[in-house]
């Protein structure tokens, strides 16, 4: 199933994008009273029929839908960005693929990025989420402060630390069932200060297993661990 994205539905714009108008009819070469699978990523499945074949603007009408509850469990990963941008493109679209419900984006003392392209990295959670066949588009967030994110909410709260006297894994210590926040740092790691800062602000550390892992491969494994939890 070919899914297409048009996030404003629900206000009544009944159209694709020039994007997806031009794949739907030049690529796909999909015509007039065809239907096509679409999602809004907020939770809804609409299968719609064609009624314009514009490559610039595909119009359509809704046909019916189908209401996707929310998981039972959130996992959102804070994580600071590379300086290769390529790793943090393929991070966000395999934890899109895997389930992730909220990403942000932190400078920390060793970071060696300070800005992120958040709208280059929202096509890439799109085209993840359209891929995995989902209809829920993980939030993203603009780069934040390390401090910044001790203000969001969730029931567990982690930081991945890499530190030998640290034997409690991240399996472990999950609970099933509940919203995680879980921090992973730059490629120099938290400083010890951020650490000590984390841990007075109700943030438990974990550790990833014995083996040093990238940034982004610590971040794909989290999300992966919180979701096996949940099966």
């Amino acid at each position: 199933m070919n899914l297409f994205y048009q996030p404003n539905i629900p206000e009544g714009i009944h159209y694709l994008d020039r994007d997806e108008s031009h794949h739907a009819v030049r690529v796909m070469r999909l015509g007039e009273k065809q239907t096509i699978d679409l999602t809004d990523g907020r939770g809804l499945f609409y299968v719609a029929k064609i009624t314009r074949a514009d490559p610039k603007k595909c119009e359509f009408e809704i046909i019916e839908k189908k209401q996707i509850a929310r998981r039972d469990f959130q996992v959102h990963i804070a994580i600071a960005p590379t300086k290769n941008a390529d790793r943090m493109e393929w991070f966000v679209e395999k934890v899109t693929e895997i389930g992730v419900d909220q990403i942000s984006f932190m400078f920390c003392k060793n970071s060696e990025r300070k800005v992120i392209n958040c709208e280059r990295i929202e096509k890439v959670a799109v085209s993840a989420m359209k891929q995995s066949q989902q209809a829920w588009l993980p939030k993203i967030n603009d780069m934040v402060s390390f401090k910044e994110i001790f203000s969001m909410n969730a029931d567990q709260k982690f930081i991945a630390y890499v530190d030998a006297s640290n034997p409690r894994h991240l399996q472990s210590a999950a609970k099933p069932e509940k919203n995680y926040l879980i921090l992973v740092g730059p490629e120099g790691d938290f400083s010890k200060d951020e650490l000590e800062l984390a841990l007075q602000n109700g943030f438990e550390k974990v550790s990833l297993g014995a083996n040093r892992l990238r940034t982004e491969t610590a971040a794909l494994v989290s999300c992966q661990i919180l979701n096996l939890k949940n099966i």
